[in-house]
């Protein structure tokens, strides 16, 4: 009895403030570190350092690029910093007649996509996700086959034009409103809430998609919003759907105007009479300036959505 009071006192020393821990170190004590935890850090530091570099200087040679005088870009004296200044890359694309409305119709695919690309797969989702659904698992099984074998294009160009979509912007849309893999990843993430709480909005009378509206929706802003991201993204770049399957060159989405820009520019001087503006440029200068042009709003979108594209960022690694 003796032995158990002490060892009850000699527990409750080491949990009191300023007591030895489980090991016999103090609450509050610092760790003295040696040389090789300070080769570690500077390891590390060094480490993050140059991938810090190697993934910017890219990016600032593209700025710099695309706001040099023709000619330093031309002779190859540009680096990260600008030799000279000019915008003259930046009137052309800016001053094209159909810059803007192509800017609003990849805004329009864009949003519309992207919304249409979370509603569609929320509600694949979540029935597959219910483990009362006994088909589940052979459903699933159907949606992994898709991923390995495909039609591919041939066949879904003759499926857009025998639905009668072809020159419309269903067509830029319709045809990725899903993926088998974000199928998968989403009902991943909601097997992972609690079926506790499915079973206490049953209890008060709710039904699935009541469910799925107030409860499972709210829990899911991480995988929305990396799904959201990867689809917005896919949808902003994209310029071969468009070059399918329109026609129309007032549908055209911004990739494909900048894409005529670009082609425009490297013309040589003899075949250049729609593109006048552009010969006394460098071609470089103007290919950086449509990156520029092209990825700005995805970098002012991007701080907006960057903290649940971070706890989203292992949503694959979910088990369900």
């Amino acid at each position: 009895m003796s032995d158990y009071n002490e060892l009850i006192s000699s527990k409750a020393e080491s949990a009191a403030p300023g007591g030895g821990g489980p090991l016999g170190f103090k609450s509050g004590m610092r760790i003295k570190k040696g040389a090789g935890d300070y080769a570690l850090d500077a390891l590390v530091y060094f480490v993050m350092i140059f991938v810090l570099i190697v993934m910017t200087y890219p990016f600032l040679f593209v700025i710099a690029t695309s706001i040099s005088d023709a000619s330093a870009v031309t002779r190859g004296e540009v680096t990260i910093i600008p030799k000279g200044f000019s915008t003259a890359s930046y009137r052309a694309i800016l001053s094209h007649k159909l810059l803007g409305s192509s800017y609003l119709n990849t805004i329009l695919y864009s949003v519309t996509g992207t919304l249409s690309v979370l509603i569609v797969t929320s509600l694949t989702a979540y029935p597959l996700s219910l483990r009362k659904l006994r088909s589940s698992g052979a459903i699933v099984k159907l949606f992994v086959f898709t991923m390995f074998f495909s039609g591919g294009m041939i066949p879904t160009f003759l499926i857009v034009k025998a639905v009668g979509i072809m020159n419309t912007r269903l067509a830029i849309v319709l045809p990725a409103i899903i993926s088998a893999w974000n199928v998968l990843v989403m009902r991943a993430f909601f097997r992972s809430i609690p079926e506790s709480l499915h079973e206490s909005a049953y209890l008060d009378g709710a039904n699935d998609f009541i469910v799925l509206l107030r409860i499972v929706l709210p829990l899911s802003k991480a995988v929305l919003a990396t799904i959201g991201l990867f689809a917005f993204v896919g949808f902003w770049n994209d310029f071969f759907m468009a070059l399918l399957y329109l026609s129309d060159i007032s549908k055209y989405p911004l990739q494909m105007i900048l894409r005529m820009i670009l082609l425009a520019s490297e013309m040589t001087r003899s075949d250049a009479e729609s593109a006048r503006e552009l010969i006394n440029m460098s071609t470089q200068g103007v290919k950086s300036a449509i990156i520029v042009v092209a990825i700005f709003p995805i970098m002012c979108l991007y701080p907006f959505v960057q903290k649940y594209f971070v706890k989203g960022i292992m949503i694959g690694s979910v088990k369900g």
